[in-house]
């Protein structure tokens, strides 16, 4: 076997099987922390909508504690960069 193909397959094996998606009290949370931050119904609902969609139950939690004034941790800076500017897209305001 290749070597490429070596490190393919142990990728596939190391990587989780499937991750869950967010739950619902997450959605309800999200919602509600961003209208206290934000105070605007149409970007909180549009935001929390693209959240259950672009990240999983695990970064759901990272996102809410961020917003909540955490920091995430280093290994999740990529990723939440990441989730920042696709929400951003898909919840732009119509100027």
């Amino acid at each position: 076997m290749r070597p490429l193909a070596v490190l393919v397959l142990l990728g596939l094996l190391s990587a989780p099987a499937h991750a869950a998606a967010p739950t619902a009290a997450q959605k309800d949370e999200f919602h509600a922390v961003c209208m206290g931050i934000a105070h605007n119904e149409t970007l909180c609902s549009c935001k929390a909508n693209a959240a259950m969609t672009l990240i999983d139950e695990r970064f759901m939690g990272v996102v809410i504690a961020s917003m909540k004034g955490g920091t995430p941790a280093s290994t999740d800076f990529v990723a939440y960069n990441t989730y920042v500017a696709k929400s951003n897209q898909v919840c732009k305001p119509d100027y």
